[in-house]
Parts: C-alpha cells; structure tokens; sequence
C-alpha cells in the first residue's frame, strides 16, 4: 500500500456512502456561509444605538429618536426592535415591552433560521460514516472469507479502507458543531444587549409620557 492518499483516492477508497457524505459537507458548508453573511450584514450591534436613543429621550427628543430609528435601513437589527418599543410607549410599559420582545424574537428567529438543519447534520454525518465503516467491515470480512490465504495485510488494508467514512463524517459533524456555537454565541451576545438595552430604555419612555 502507498504511504500517502490524495483526497480522491480516499473518496474512492470510502465506498459508496462517501457521496452522502459528500452531499452532507456541500450541505454544511453553504449553511455556515449563507448564515455567517446573513447575520454580520445586519448589524447586531446595540449598545450604541441604544446609548443615542436614550441621549435623545432624556433631551425630551423622542419624536427625533423615532425618525432616527427609522431612517436606519433593515440591515440595522436591533433598530426595528427599539422603533417597535418607541412607538408603543403610549401603551404603557407593558404593552410596550411585549411589543419589543416580540420584535426581537422574530429578528432572532430569523437569524437562527437553518440552525436546525446543521445541528441535523452534526448528527447524521457521523452516524453515515459509521454506517459506511459497518459496510466496508462486512466487505472486508467478506474477503477474508473468500481468500484462500489470509493474511495481516489484507485485514488490515480492508479495516483502514472502512474507517475512511468515519473520519470523513466526524470531520462534518464537527465544523457543523463548531460553526453552530460560534454562531449560537454571537446571537445570544445580541439577545443579552437588546433585553439590557429594552430595560434601560424603559424608565426613560416612563418618564417622558409622564411629562
């Protein structure tokens, strides 16, 4: 046997299965990306626009903080979400805390929209790399049934030929659960500052429809 695989040969080597696999980490990698670009071009930050809404609303500005909400385009996350708790501060807190979670829930579901499908996958890779580990076993056995002369080469060579799916499909599932956390983390950074920013907001818009 040679010292060294291109990743072709180990492609052939694995079988069968390697072309799910194959479909799998097409289907990983276009998730990742299309859910990386999707949430860093809409800006998550919020603490800064949550500091400028909240200048504007202690100057007595809300009408001001308003239309500055509202000029930011549908890139700018965390906008849409305070917009929402502004325009229903006549409400009352409750309403207008209601009004803004809900906003921010339905931005947050949209950012973790496709999540499901790697956590799926995280899952699946490795169970089709063992499934294809489990074949390419039962062909090696097979073999050494149906030779005459066995020897430590032939298992061997036929077990490093089985295992290939493994590895492949354990490579999938773990730059999916990579890929999941980071992005995982970075929504749960946003969910954190709008809540605090929601909060701090509050009292603010309390005051001002007091006046």
């Amino acid at each position: 046997m040679k010292n060294g695989f291109s990743v072709i040969e180990l492609f052939k080597l694995g079988g069968p299965f390697m072309w799910i696999l194959l479909l799998f980490s097409i289907a990983t990698l276009a998730i990742i990306i299309e859910r990386c670009v999707y949430i860093f071009w809409h800006d998550c930050r919020v603490d800064s626009l949550s500091d400028s809404v909240k200048a504007l609303l202690v100057q007595g500005k809300k009408r001001e903080a308003e239309q500055m909400l509202s000029s930011f385009s549908h890139k700018k996350t965390a906008a849409s979400i305070l917009l929402c708790l502004l325009e229903n501060a006549r409400y009352g807190e409750s309403r207008m805390e209601k009004a803004a979670e809900a906003e921010a829930q339905e931005r947050i579901r949209r950012m973790e929209n496709g999540f499901n499908y790697l956590t799926a996958l995280s899952s699946l890779a490795p169970l089709t790399g063992f499934l294809g580990t489990v074949s390419g076993m039962i062909g090696a056995f097979k073999s050494i049934a149906e030779a005459t002369d066995v020897n430590a080469q032939l298992v061997a060579g036929g077990i490093y030929e089985a295992l290939i799916t493994t590895v492949f499909g354990l490579i999938i599932a773990i730059s999916a659960l990579v890929a999941y956390n980071l992005l995982v983390q970075k929504i749960d950074t946003f969910a954190a500052e709008t809540a605090r920013s929601i909060n701090d907001l509050i009292p603010e818009l309390i005051e001002a429809q007091a006046v």
